[in-house]
Formats: structure tokens, sequence, C-alpha cells
């Protein structure tokens, strides 16, 4: 399979902390990818690179085949690659509606053209579209400060992806979900996307997200992947255990037996 993108050979500094220390990894078309790993292990710093909010240090990022390291993070969008964030980029005092209004205006171009307003039948129908599309279409009148977090996740995301990128990031997407909602959650997330045919990789320290949506799972620590692959191997990974979920330690406690494969 081709690689939709590509990092080879990614290093990052910031003084003396190492962020990326030779990124290798290749993505292909409409792959669903976990990433875990604690806190500064390099995840957000290699999302950052690979959407041009952080330029690497050396290296290279090939998207489709093209060389887009050095290109801004509005020239990455424009070139595919969408992203959301751990907090919802909303506008908290507009209705869910104008949102995905204002989202199709940018992606469009349309609020350069101030003359033309954005509730037009047809922008509005292709709004109201999405948001049937996310589950969230009956709170379109609603404005999103009002919004349960899970409904605001929805609705980041489906204003990430009115460009139709190819491949979309995602900042840990159930991060202040209810366990009662994670599920229901994620399951529109990615029903929607695979409707979409959207490559996606997504940040989640949730285990269980993990293991339910990862087709793949890349574990960072420390600047490095330490493993890739299925997500049973990689979360059997003696070094993941160890350095990044804990089991061994947590079982070494519990008196449990350790051990596992490597992937």
């Amino acid at each position: 399979m081709a690689a939709l993108l590509e990092a080879k050979a990614l290093h990052k500094r910031f003084g003396s902390v190492v962020a990326a220390a030779g990124f290798d990894v290749a993505i292909g078309d409409r792959e669903v990818v976990g990433i875990i790993g604690a806190n500064g292990a390099g995840k957000t710093t290699f999302v950052n690179m690979v959407t041009g909010y952080m330029k690497p240090d050396s290296g290279h990022i090939f998207y489709d085949g093209r060389d887009i390291t050095p290109l801004p993070p509005r020239e990455v969008t424009r070139a595919g690659i969408s992203r959301s964030f751990q907090i919802p980029q909303v506008f908290l005092t507009m209705t869910v509606l104008d949102n995905l209004l204002i989202a199709l205006g940018l992606a469009r171009g349309e609020l350069m053209r101030p003359w033309r307003p954005l509730q037009r039948p047809e922008l509005i129908a292709e709004a109201q579209a999405q948001l049937d599309r996310y589950r969230i279409g009956e709170y379109a009148d609603q404005k999103a400060v009002l919004l349960p977090q899970g409904i605001r996740k929805l609705l980041d995301i489906a204003m990430a992806v009115v460009n139709k990128p190819r491949l979309l990031l995602l900042d840990e997407p159930t991060s202040g979900v209810s366990v009662e909602e994670k599920f229901a959650i994620m399951d529109t997330i990615m029903s929607a996307l695979k409707e979409q045919q959207v490559t996606v990789l997504f940040v989640e320290h949730d285990m269980e997200i993990i293991q339910r949506y990862g087709k793949r799972v890349l574990a960072f620590y420390d600047g490095q992947i330490i493993a890739d692959g299925p997500p049973g191997s990689v979360l059997d990974h003696e070094q993941v255990r160890k350095l990044v979920t804990g089991e061994v330690l947590r079982k070494a406690t519990l008196g449990g037996a350790g051990g596992g494969g490597h992937a």
C-alpha cells in the first residue's frame, strides 16, 4: 500500500529536551491509527510537525508524495490534512449551525467575499447534512456554549472536515467526555469519517478507546516510537507496558504474572 503520509528522520529539540529523535513512520490511505504515550513523549510534537504548526530541526514530511515540510498550517490544510484539538475550537456565543456555516465559508473562501451572505439555502442545507452525519442536527439552533462536552467535540470535528480532507488528526477525542458517552461519541466519529473516506490518526490516553477503534497503534516514549503494530501486540509489548501503560508495575504490585510478546 502506498503511503499517504510519510515522516522521515524527523528530529526536534527544545533546548536540552529531545522531543523527536528521528521519527520514521508511514501511514496508508484510509488507515485508522491510534497514538499513545505519556505526557512529553513526543505525540503532540509529531502532530504539530505534520500539520505545519511546528517545523522539524531536520527530516521531511511527505503527503501523497509531496514534501510538505516547509508549508504553513493553512497550506497544509489546503493540501488535504485537517486536525481537531483537545479543547474544541468553536465559537461559543454562536449557534451550532452558524459554526458550521463559518467553517464552510472558510473552506470555500466565502468569507473573503462579505457581500455574499453565508445563510444561503444551499449552504444551510450542506451544513445541516454535516450536522446530521455527526448526529448533532437537533442542536442546530443551540449556542455552542450550552452544549455538553461530547456534543461540542462532535461539532469541532464536523467543522474540521468540511474542507474534505484525506487525513484527519484528532487530539484526545474522548477527553472530558463521560465514561457512559465515550463509546457512542467514538462510534459516531468513526462512522462519519469512514463514510467520508478519511484516514485517521488519533491521540488517546484511554486504552479502551485505543483497543476498540485503533486498527494500528504507535507508542511514543522519550521522543521515539518504541512500538508500531496492531493494538493487541503493541499493548502487550514489554516496553509499552513498562513505560507507557504501567501494567508491568501494576501486575507486579498485585502479584500477577508479567511477560508478553513484542510488537
